[in-house]
């Protein structure tokens, strides 16, 4: 009895590890949380390795053969579902047939195929991101009793396994189920938490857009390519007094629809932030020619312009209207150099007129738009 207690412990010790180092390869392969072809090709692989590995050297008793393969097989049929299961039994089911005795069919039928069976009925089929998804503990060890009542019950009538056999069977397996469950947990916690805290500090908290941490590791990574880009530096007309006016609230809602009409006007590939205060940037990626750059950013300034802001009216010039900055040549340049040249033309905007784009050796867009 103390040979097969140390041999359960060596298979659950074989399944804690092997499962801790999946997860570990999961987030290293698959950092964006998404599921795919590739992602449940590997897990069905790596189920199969784990209970072959469980199998390989098992507690022989009367011609059976003893080992804890139906854990990983149940633990992935309650996360992925009984397609996922089937699909990772196949070749624990060969095996185990190649390896013929006595008790060869009921050996499959019992820890392999209802592990699968029990497995797939527990699991929470409204889950999404399945694989990612935190597990319900609970529910998973519901299943898991159900499962151990029923295998054990007909193990101890149609094999020669003792009753305090399959006990202590169920008492280690149902320790390395519930420890895959928690350390699967644990991982996708971690991976929640650092993606909330990554979100958070590239995010902008008033207009939701992102920040100037997240917009200088992009944009840089397009410069340091040699992808071309246009900056453009946005700053709102007299919104100081549309505050002293209206009061603060309603100037953060300005700021919220100024930051939406930004990326209403711009392209899916265009970064679009808030670079404080008043002020928005946003990198025009890899445009056709400098008249395009000049044109999106034209249509951002229309886009506001007519967009109808709540108390403009009282505005200096009856509009809510904006003023921009754009540098278009980025070859050879830092981004520290394009920043700087879009707020060097921002501030020639504002101090000739307001609402309207400047650029570098241009003074009319419009007027360079036509040529």
């Amino acid at each position: 009895m103390n040979l097969l207690i140390f041999f359960f412990l060596e298979n659950m010790a074989l399944i804690i590890a092997l499962m801790y180092i999946a997860l570990k390869a999961k987030e290293y392969l698959f950092p964006d949380s998404n599921e795919s072809k590739l992602l449940l090709f590997l897990i069905v692989i790596f189920i199969s390795f784990l209970s072959f590995s469980v199998m390989y050297n098992p507690f022989e008793y009367q011609g059976m053969r003893i080992d804890l393969r139906e854990v990983p097989l149940y633990f992935i049929s309650y996360v992925g579902g009984w397609k996922v299961g089937i699909l990772s039994a196949i070749f624990p089911s060969f095996y185990r047939f190649s390896l013929g005795g006595p008790t060869v069919v009921e050996g499959i039928l019992q820890t392999v195929i209802l592990p699968v069976i029990l497995g797939s009925l527990f699991r929470n089929k409204k889950t999404v991101n399945k694989f990612f998804a935190l597990l319900d503990i609970k529910r998973m060890m519901i299943g898991w009793a159900v499962f151990e009542l029923l295998k054990s019950i007909w193990m101890v009538a149609t094999t020669p396994a003792t009753p305090l056999m399959t006990i202590s069977m169920a008492v280690f397996a149902g320790i390395a189920v519930l420890s895959m469950g928690l350390v699967a947990n644990g991982e996708s916690h971690h991976i929640l938490v650092r993606k909330e805290l990554e979100f958070f500090s590239n995010q902008d908290h008033l207009t939701q857009l992102p920040n100037m941490r997240y917009f200088r590791s992009k944009v840089q990574t397009l410069v340091a390519q040699q992808v071309p880009v246009a900056i453009v530096m946005l700053d709102v007309d007299y919104f100081k007094s549309y505050n002293d006016t209206h009061g603060h609230q309603k100037g953060d809602a300005v700021l919220r629809s100024i930051g939406q009409l930004l990326q209403d006007n711009t392209r899916n590939k265009d970064y679009v932030v808030r670079y404080g205060g008043e002020e928005f940037i946003f990198c025009i990626t890899d445009p056709f020619d400098d008249l395009e750059a000049l044109a999106i950013a034209e249509k951002v300034r229309v886009g506001i312009e007519q967009y109808h802001f709540d108390g403009e009216q009282l505005q200096p010039n009856g509009k809510l209207t904006v003023s921009m900055g754009i540098s278009l040549d980025s070859y050879h340049k830092s981004l520290e150099q394009l920043i700087g040249e879009a707020d060097q033309s921002l501030y020639h905007s504002k101090r000739n007129g307001k609402n309207q784009v400047s650029s570098f050796g241009i003074t009319d867009l419009r007027e360079a738009i036509e040529i």
